[in-house]
């Protein structure tokens, strides 16, 4: 059997590579040419691709269950798998970038895959039926199409139903930097780095591999005076005028690699499988990854979402061999496995982003997720259901039996701590003070 993939982001290789070692022929579609031997690889199309990713424990996991090769690889060329108390994988530090050339490399060498160059215009189908791709005018066949192509995918626009959700509001601007020779990071209080919320906006630093690190800041986009921090002399002033990030870019310590990377708006989409009827949209097109759900990555859960779905998904093709059955399993499972993460996001994106505004915790409101966790650094008793959910063994809802034991937390007054370091309003008077701004 013949599957074509479209898509050669983390989702794609990760699921041509799992289909080929169960005994499929994959080709694997994408319009970038793959890593250039020098220079910075430019994805055209991907905005994120050189900004900080979280790559959760649970990506570790995977990766260790169905290709561990894959993962010595990563360790090899310098990504650092962070463990928790207990031994568990916490997060792989590593770039995007390492973690596609690596992935991309693994699937060329794979028996079973073929990489194509091109550009997908449309799905063919046949008797209501995907029976391949059209690349760049031509016929490809497949006895099953997976769209792996992402959130803003166009080559199944028409057959899918749109997706549901939209912008969280967010914004955020990132730039990458090496530790000089024998340098250490700086601070730390978490397994990624640095994790700072200050009043209005937050200020991260991401561990990547081969000593290279990220600042990334993220905020809610209302003050166009913060366009600025995409100039390099504006974010790094920006980045020393917070006391715990500050050391982090000394020179003495490290040096810039990238120029400032702003990013664009971030949304929460789902998109399921089935039409108005309830069956798949098209037999023979399974979609998969962000194509079925995108969370903003304020909560770094993109990439874990999406290797869960390919997962599923191997496991169901492996086991039916009717493409319509299998499709719409998938689809129920989609439901409930992945869908309350997006409902979770655009609950609590929307809720930080009241606050982030000037507002309030509305007490009157059932919590969102993410003060239920920070509750639990004031209220120990709470830690034992928010770690599952944190470490994303456990859905959204496992949450609710401490939701109100911590919301009474906040109607007797407490907030959680903000970092030292200037408001949102202070930051945005500075930037637009530099000479840059004139």
């Amino acid at each position: 059997m013949r599957t074509v993939i479209v898509g050669a982001g983390p989702t794609g290789l990760f699921t041509a590579i799992a289909l080929a070692r169960r005994g499929r022929d994959v080709v694997v579609v994408d319009r970038d040419p793959g890593p250039p031997p020098h220079g910075m690889w430019r994805r055209k199309g991907v905005m994120q691709f050189h900004h900080a990713h979280t790559f959760r424990g649970p990506v570790v996991e995977a990766l260790d269950a169905e290709m561990p090769d894959v993962l010595k690889e990563l360790t090899t060329a310098g990504a650092v798998v962070a463990s928790l108390p207990d031994g568990r994988p916490a997060a792989l530090l590593c770039r995007r970038s390492t973690f596609d050339r690596v992935l991309r490399a693994k699937a060329i060498a794979e028996p079973g895959v073929v990489l194509i160059t091109g550009h997908v215009d449309e799905v063919i189908s046949d008797r209501h039926r995907a029976v391949g791709v059209k690349v760049h005018g031509r016929w490809l066949a497949a006895d099953l199409v997976i769209d792996a192509a992402g959130r803003a995918s166009r080559f199944t626009a028409g057959i899918r139903r749109p997706a549901e959700g939209g912008d969280c509001g967010a914004v955020y601007v990132t730039r990458q930097y090496r530790l000089r020779h024998d340098a250490t990071p700086g601070p730390v209080n978490s397994p990624i780095g640095l994790s700072l919320s200050l009043a209005g906006y937050w200020a991260i630093a991401f561990l990547h591999d081969d000593r290279t690190f990220s600042i990334t800041l993220t905020h809610g986009g209302t003050d166009k005076r913060l366009r600025l921090l995409r100039y390099d002399e504006v974010f790094d002033a920006a980045v020393r005028a917070i006391p715990q990030l500050a050391g982090w870019i000394e020179p003495t310590r490290a040096r810039p690699i990238t120029p400032v990377l702003p990013g664009g708006r971030l949304y929460n989409s789902y998109r399921g499988q089935a039409d108005d009827t309830g069956l798949p949209a098209l037999p023979g097109l399974i979609s998969v990854g962000d194509a079925v759900c995108t969370t903003t990555p304020l909560a770094g859960r993109g990439v874990t979402l999406a290797l869960r779905q390919a997962r599923e998904m191997v496991r169901i093709l492996d086991t039916e061999r009717d493409i319509e059955t299998a499709t719409m399993q998938f689809d129920s499972w989609c439901a409930e496995q992945i869908r309350p993460w997006f409902d979770d996001h655009r609950y609590a994106d929307a809720a930080r982003m009241r606050r982030w505004a000037g507002e309030d915790v509305d007490v009157s409101l059932r919590l969102p997720s993410d003060l239920i966790v920070a509750a639990a650094q004031a209220d120990p008793a709470l830690r034992s259901v928010v770690e599952p959910y944190a470490r994303m063994d456990a859905l959204p809802a496992s949450l609710d039996a401490a939701e109100p034991r911590a919301r009474a937390l906040f109607a007797r007054g407490w907030r959680p701590s903000v970092a030292a370091g200037p408001t949102i309003d202070e930051l945005s008077a500075a930037v637009s003070t530099r000479p840059e701004a004139a």
